[in-house]
């Protein structure tokens, strides 16, 4: 494999989302910026760095996104995305928590254009595959 090869691209990639949900039941989701959905809603997240524990990005993730101090964290599923119109493949490791302080921040705003909390039954469109399927799940529950 070619030292230029980039995940989700080139061979399937490894992401995290986390599901941050208030105790009013209001998830938090950003419109992404940048490829695979751009322009779409989708829960926090992005990839897995070598040797990190996916929880451990996950969480990392979320705080660098969002601000927010995350505690404890709950694995929710697996999820397959691939997005054959963008030419992107990536499996993503979903987990949620109800367990953060803090109110959040748009803080990387070259990834995200904007945050807020939303009602999974009512969700913005257009909606991320993996938000999609995510919010399924946690209704189904």
């Amino acid at each position: 494999m070619s030292a230029l090869a980039k995940p989700g691209q080139d061979f399937p990639g490894l992401g995290v989302g986390l599901v941050i949900r208030r105790a009013d039941g209001k998830v938090l989701v950003c419109r992404r910026l940048k490829a695979p959905e751009a322009g779409h809603w989708n829960i926090v997240g992005g990839k897995v760095d070598m040797m990190e524990q996916a929880e451990d990005a996950a969480r990392r993730e979320a705080e660098e996104e969002t601000g927010l101090k995350i505690g404890k964290i709950n694995f929710l599923c697996v999820i397959e995305g691939i997005l054959e119109e963008e030419g992107q493949h990536w499996l993503s490791l979903i987990y949620v928590t109800d367990d953060f302080s803090g109110e959040p921040v748009l803080t990387e705003p070259e990834k995200h254009a904007d945050l807020m909390w939303i009602d999974m039954n009512e969700p913005p469109a257009p909606l991320s595959v993996f938000s999609s399927q995510a919010f399924e799940l946690l209704k189904s529950h």
